[in-house]
């Protein structure tokens, strides 16, 4: 299993849009075949730094998955409204794998 962290660079006075972005994903990710953990949204520290987590099962699954998000229709606005609103400053992915596993009993 791979855990894809996507690490966004944001316009701090366009938060609400971010919020709203990452509420459609939680739509649409789901249902097109990835574990959605959640995006996460500035609080306290960087006004500018947001989040999303997700896994998936291999770097295969994550293509196919690619190609079912680029072809919902919810998908394919909502990457129409963060390309228009320009409220994505920046935006990069890594991909991960759990090396901590198995972990112990709580002490």
């Amino acid at each position: 299993m791979l855990t894809c962290f996507i690490r966004y660079e944001i316009d701090p006075n366009r938060r609400e849009l971010f919020d709203q972005y990452a509420r459609t994903w939680g739509q649409c990710i789901p249902r097109n075949g990835a574990d959605l953990i959640g995006y996460f949204a500035p609080h306290e520290g960087s006004a500018t730094l947001a989040y999303g987590v997700y896994t998936i099962p291999s770097l295969a699954e994550y293509e196919a998955y690619r190609a079912r998000l680029a072809a919902d229709p919810l998908g394919r606005q909502n990457y129409d409204f963060a390309r228009a609103e320009k409220f994505i400053l920046r935006e990069e992915r890594t991909f991960l794998k759990l090396a901590s596993a198995p972990h112990g009993e709580p002490a």
